[in-house]
């Protein structure tokens, strides 16, 4: 539930909820996005959290990541390290977690409702924490993939679960193609 008055803050870890919406067969249109809850509440700050490949001449996400960037979203990137596995394929590890919860308890006295966009059980500490502040937190993730993208845990602490099928006719447009270094990208993007 949303009161009109209360003052919001969107955080968005985009790797999880890239892979959530990828689930379900759809992308996320972040000015509609946005827009949603601006009208559910007093909207503070929307962030959005990713790791980039900075040696990549041409970053697949870099679009995405300069246009919510002059879209009213704060962006929070740090370079996405790559690594070759024990059977010899390339990897990208780009964990933003600790970002993300540093950032949600500092602007803690300041909001009185947090959207987490994230089913990571990993942020269930950060929930009961920001919860003991006296910020309600609620979590847009789903439970209609399989498997589902959010963890029980997670989904238990949350004060409110939004199911992100839910939200589809609000948020959502078809997906497009996309390269496959793309896909890579992003399913690895601290995943």
């Amino acid at each position: 539930m949303f009161y009109k008055d209360e003052r919001l803050a969107l955080f968005i870890d985009g790797s999880n909820l890239y892979a959530a919406a990828k689930a379900l067969g759809f992308d996320i249109d972040y000015k509609l996005l946005r827009q949603e809850f601006m009208r559910r509440g007093k909207l503070l700050r929307a962030f959005y959290y990713t790791a980039l490949l900075e040696n990549d001449e041409y970053s697949p996400i870099r679009p995405l990541v300069d246009w919510l960037h002059y879209n009213g979203f704060t962006m929070v990137t740090k370079p996405a390290k790559e690594y070759t596995d024990s059977m010899g394929r390339r990897k990208v590890k780009g964990n933003m977690d600790i970002e993300l919860t540093v950032d949600a308890m500092e602007l803690a006295p300041r909001v009185d409702h947090i959207v987490l966009f994230s089913g990571d059980g990993d942020f269930r500490p950060l929930i009961a924490s920001l919860q003991r502040q006296g910020v309600r937190v609620s979590v847009v993730s789903t439970i209609r993939s399989q498997p589902p993208m959010i963890s029980d845990e997670l989904r238990r602490q949350a004060d409110n679960f939004i199911e992100l099928e839910d939200l589809r006719d609000v948020v959502g447009r078809p997906p497009r193609e996309e390269p496959e270094e793309t896909r890579g990208m992003m399913a690895a993007n601290g995943e």
